[in-house]
């Protein structure tokens, strides 16, 4: 069933068993100066869950993730991850607790190395599964892999974004966020970047997607969100939302 304005929480898809709440966010408010950005929003994700988030460009879905990743200070509202609010926490302590991010825009340091961007991203690490984890990204990234000693600046894009979502997965994120992975991107890149994205859920990472591409969004997650001017305007399971006629006539062009 989809909900409506208002709703604190969407539904669990029934096809998922019932997990804990893994990230919580209630009554969320940003302002860049004047400009309420977003505007007292609510969601949850449980662990085990994919959950996209969609809207048009502007609808304040990265606000919204810099605000969960302590890149920004809300005006108001409360976020807990873990059972635990983050507020006064910085952003290198959410990353060793599990909570990590894919930029949009990929944030590779390009004066380094396909291997230097991958060590960064186990950097506040001290365990002995690093290596092993290197060759976990090599397996879902074999072009990394072949290229590991060039420049990260001379990648394409769809590499670029292939070395930001492997330097994240170095972070063994419990919930990973990822801001518009596909955008700019090939039509056969992003077929490889969901391929991905779908493999890192299955193999038990928790996914928070940020999305323009709502059809590929809606098509890999249990559960979805729209947004909207700073507003979640509607949740419910995304196979539900996929064939919600508002959502198709808005973000699909029919």
């Amino acid at each position: 069933m989809l909900e409506s304005v208002g709703y604190a929480g969407a539904p669990v898809n029934n096809a998922q068993p019932l997990r804990d709440v893994l990230l919580r966010v209630a009554d969320l408010r940003v302002a860049y100066g004047g400009i309420q950005a977003v505007k007292g929003i609510s969601l949850e994700v449980r662990e085990g869950e994919l959950v996209s988030l969609i809207g048009a460009n502007g609808a304040g879905k990265t606000t919204t993730l810099k605000a969960l990743t302590a890149m920004l200070n809300p005006q108001g509202g409360r976020i807990e991850y873990a059972g635990e609010s983050i507020a006064g926490r910085g952003s290198w302590d959410l990353v060793a607790r599990g909570l990590v991010m894919v930029p949009e825009g990929r944030g590779t340091f390009t004066r380094m190395s396909i291997l230097e961007n991958l060590q960064m991203g186990a950097y506040l690490r001290h365990d002995a599964q690093v290596q092993e984890d290197l060759e976990h990204v090599f397996t879902l990234f074999s072009r990394l892999r072949e290229r590991q000693g060039q420049l990260a600046g001379t990648l394409s894009g769809g590499e670029q974004q292939m070395l930001a979502m492997g330097r994240a997965l170095m972070a063994r994120p419990r919930l990973l966020l990822l801001d518009e992975p596909s955008m700019g991107l090939s039509p056969i890149m992003v077929d490889k970047i969901f391929e991905v994205v779908q493999t890192i859920h299955r193999q038990g990472t928790t996914v928070l997607l940020v999305e323009q591409n709502a059809s590929r969004a809606l098509a890999v997650a249990n559960r979805a969100y729209v947004m909207d001017s700073g507003e979640m305007t509607m949740s419910g399971p995304a196979g539900e939302l996929l064939h919600d006629p508002r959502v198709r006539a808005a973000y699909l062009g029919e």
